[in-house]
C-alpha cells in the first residue's frame, strides 16, 4: 500500500503479472492459498463477514469465499491496477454477490465501526507506516469478539537496518515500513487488542525464497521473461538475491499475527 495516493502505483500490470506468474493467480506474496490457510489455522470464517487489507488482485478475497466458506469478502487496496484486477477477477469466478473490492487513498478505513467479524492481511501492513493508527483503525472496525489474522513482512529490530537490509530495501524499491515484532504486538495492546500472538515465519520463507530463486534462475525464467521482459525479471533476480541475505541472517522476519477484539 502506498503512502501518496497520487504516486505512480507500485504494483502496476507488470508487477501483477510477475508476481502471479511466482506465486499462482490472484497471489501477490508468497505461499499462495497454503499460506492463507496457516494463516487462518484454527479461526473459522464459516458465515462471517472479513475485510481483507491490502487485498491485492483478489486471490485472496476469493479463496476465502470459496475454500473458508466466508459469507462475505471486501477486498480493499489504496492500489488501483490491482483492484481493477481483483474485480475482474470476482466476475470470473462468479462470485459478485459474495465479494466486494474497495479502492480508497491511504489513511482511514473508508468502513464503518464495527463492520466485520474477522481482518486479515497477507503481508500488506509492512507498508502502512504508523503502525498505532493502523491498529487502531482495524480494532474500530471489527465488532466485539471479532479476530484480526494476518501474515506480515518484519524487521528483527527498531534500530537502524543494517547494510545489508538498506541495499535490499534500495532493490525492492517499495514503500516499506517495517517494524519489530515487539513494535506490531505493543500496537495492538494499545489499540485494545487482547489474546496477542505472533508467529516468526522466517525459517519457512528463508528456505521457500530460495526456491523461489532457483525458479526465477531456471525454469521460470523464458516464460516470465516474455510476459515482462528479461531486464524486468533479471532486476527481480537482484532483488530475491538481496533478499535472501537478510532472510539468511534472520533480520528479515516475516511472522504471523493475531489477536481478538474483546467481546464486552
Amino acid at each position: 500500500m502506498i503512502e501518496t495516493a497520487d504516486a505512480a502505483p507500485e504494483y502496476d500490470d507488470t508487477a501483477i503479472r510477475f508476481l502471479e506468474a511466482l506465486w499462482g493467480e490472484g497471489y501477490l506474496s508468497p505461499g499462495g492459498p497454503d499460506e492463507v490457510d496457516r494463516v487462518l489455522e484454527g479461526l473459522s470464517l464459516r458465515e462471517k463477514t472479513v475485510l481483507d487489507i491490502g487485498c491485492g488482485s483478489g486471490g485472496i478475497a476469493l479463496h476465502l469465499v470459496e475454500r473458508h466458506g466466508a459469507a462475505h469478502a471486501t477486498g480493499f487496496d489504496v492500489e488501483r491496477p490491482v483492484i481493477a484486477a481483483a474485480k475482474q477477477r470476482a466476475v470470473e469466478h462468479g462470485l459478485g454477490g459474495r465479494v466486494r473490492f474497495v479502492h480508497a487513498a491511504p489513511g482511514p478505513l473508508p468502513f464503518a465501526d464495527g463492520s466485520f467479524d474477522v481482518v486479515f492481511s497477507k503481508d500488506a501492513l509492512v507498508h502502512v507506516s504508523d503502525k498505532d493508527a493502523l491498529f487502531a483503525e482495524i480494532f474500530r472496525v471489527l465488532r466485539p469478539g471479532g479476530a484480526f489474522a494476518a501474515s506480515n513482512w518484519m524487521i528483527s529490530h527498531d534500530g537502524e537496518p543494517s547494510p545489508d537490509m538498506k541495499a535490499y530495501f534500495a532493490a525492492e524499491g517499495l514503500s516499506f515500513a517495517m517494524a519489530s515484532p515487539e513494535r506490531y504486538a505493543q500496537a495492538m495492546r494499545r489499540a485494545g487488542f487482547a489474546d496477542v500472538t505472533i508467529r516468526d515465519r522466517n525459517p519457512w520463507y528463508r528456505e521457500v525464497a530460495r526456491g523461489e530463486l532457483e525458479r526465477l534462475k531456471g525454469p521460470l525464467y523464458p516464460t516470465i521473461a516474455v510476459a515482462v521482459g528479461a531486464a524486468y525479471v533479471d532486476k527481480n533476480i537482484r532483488t530475491w538475491e538481496a533478499m535472501q541475505k537478510v532472510l539468511d541472517s534472520g533480520e528479515h522476519r516475516p511472522a504471523h499475527l493475531r489477536a481478538w477484539k474483546p467481546a464486552g
